[in-house]
């Protein structure tokens, strides 16, 4: 079965709601430590330059958001955050995000899409940004503190658009 990815319509916003709070409950790759309400999402994923949506078999499987990294003279700079659902991971969805947003930022014209936290153990999404080409800058030790109450070192990558 194809994914396909589009932006984000209201009528998606209980489902990308569901598989984002589904990533923050899991309290090992996402900073935020509190579920969105449906109020606080509509007004997240509203702000964001793009918020998309994976949909395979018309059910939203992932998700992804675009937005500024920085400001002014660093606003060239851009950040991305992904979520794919716990039932449809392993199925290449991740990889389709992550390949549409290089797409998106260059389209809105990001020369470079940084990643700021990677939780150093979130071995898929390693291999798969260190696949696509992102380039790694170096690691902050201690820059996550994960739901165990474990501080764990992150690591920060970058991709010339």
């Amino acid at each position: 079965m194809d994914v396909v990815i589009e932006e984000y319509q209201e009528a998606d916003l209980r489902e990308i709601m569901e598989v984002w709070n589904e990533v923050v409950a899991e309290s090992n790759a996402f900073p935020q430590d509190k579920a969105l309400t449906e109020e606080e999402a509509r007004a997240f994923f509203g702000k964001q330059d793009v918020a998309a949506v994976a949909k395979w078999d018309g059910k939203v499987a992932g998700l992804y958001i675009l937005h500024p990294n920085n400001v002014g003279r660093c606003g060239h700079q851009a950040n991305a955050s992904y979520a794919v659902s716990k039932k449809l991971r392993g199925r290449n969805v991740g990889e389709q995000l992550v390949s549409h947003s290089l797409e998106k930022a260059k389209e809105l014209n990001y020369k470079l899409l940084i990643f700021n936290a990677v939780v150093k153990g979130n071995d898929s999404a390693v291999h798969l940004y260190q696949k696509l080409g992102f380039q790694k800058i170096g690691e902050v030790p201690g820059g996550f503190l994960d739901g165990a109450g474990e501080y764990r070192d992150t690591i920060l990558f970058y991709h010339k658009l």
